[in-house]
């Protein structure tokens, strides 16, 4: 087990010192936008598959971690389908960033034309029916940025907690254009203020549950048979308000569309909260590895899921 206590808040802290670099970070990064969205979705998707291949070779950044991260994740996996499978990762993850920066000059009616398909929708419909709000569980998989302005655009109140990037203006612009997509951002510091008032106003707070943070009040629970420290914001809220959960991700199908599947994630209140908290956190962790499963070549294997692990942690069960 980890620490129960959460971070301190930052919600009134000032803002990082903004260097050279960073403006330099930021407006070029502005500038490639400007250019995307002339070139439309499809095109720039497209870019982002390529850039993404070309990160993986000649660039190989965190080739190596990858290779490994999958290879421990499918044992069975020959060295050959490792590399596809890394290289298809790399290529979903440049779409998944071309798309989101081209996200904020897409339409409502646009974005959920770009959702193709929905499984078990009427899940979602029941939680909210409660009126308590909803949880929702997701991981990096798919385009988890398109996943939360699908739900706003079809006039779902939608909160997301994020970490602060390190870029204080590219902060404060990614936060602009999820505002402007209709996704309320929540830092992960102020979450233990903010999430109950959220949720008392009945919107959705979607949760991105497969990285470890540092400060976090996390536990360890199984990801593809090795322990990964994994937040427990989810059960807690849950537990402690009667919040139902579910888990979802937004993964992309052959024809560029993407299709979006629901959970309910067990939440049973026994009495033994700290033990309880966990079987929610295991339960949408076994969820994620299923959902990954099925779609290996659009996780985010860069992460270093396993690198903070209990420290009696078998030698084979170690990070990869």
């Amino acid at each position: 087990m980890e620490s129960r206590q959460p971070a301190p808040s930052d919600e009134f802290a000032p803002a990082s010192e903004v260097t050279f670099s960073h403006w330099l970070q930021y407006l070029a990064i502005r500038g490639i936008v400007s250019v995307l969205r002339l070139i439309g979705w499809r095109a720039a998707s497209q870019v982002g598959a390529l850039l993404g291949r070309l990160a993986y070779s000649p660039v190989g950044i965190r080739r190596r971690v990858v290779q490994r991260h999958i290879a421990a994740a499918f044992p069975d996996y020959t060295p050959a389908q490792v590399e596809r499978t890394a290289i298809a990762a790399y290529e979903s993850l440049g779409r998944t960033s071309i798309e989101t920066a081209v996200l904020a000059g897409t339409s409502p009616e646009r974005i959920t034309q770009l959702i193709s398909e929905t499984h078990n929708w009427e899940l979602f419909e029941q939680a909210r029916a409660q009126g308590k709000g909803v949880i929702l569980a997701t991981g990096h998989l798919g385009n988890w940025e398109l996943g939360g302005a699908y739900f706003a655009a079809r006039g779902v109140p939608v909160a997301a907690i994020t970490r602060r990037m390190q870029n204080p203006l590219f902060d404060r612009y990614l936060r602009g254009t999820r505002a402007s997509l209709g996704v309320e951002v929540i830092h992960d510091a102020v979450a233990v203020r903010r999430v109950p008032r959220a949720l008392g106003e009945q919107k959705m707070i979607a949760f991105l549950c497969d990285q470890d943070g540092i400060g976090l009040a996390s536990t360890f629970v199984p990801f593809f048979g090795r322990p990964a420290r994994t937040p427990r914001g989810p059960g807690v809220f849950a537990l402690r308000l009667g919040v139902p959960v579910l888990f979802a991700c937004c993964v992309r199908k052959p024809d560029g569309t993407y299709r979006i599947a629901f959970e309910n994630v067990p939440v049973t209140n026994t009495g033994h909260r700290e033990h309880d908290v966990d079987e929610i956190v295991a339960g949408f962790t076994r969820q994620l590895e299923a959902a990954v499963r099925e779609t290996p070549g659009q996780y985010f294997w860069h992460h270093r899921r396993w690198k903070r692990q209990p420290p009696d942690t078998p030698v084979h069960l170690r990070e990869p």
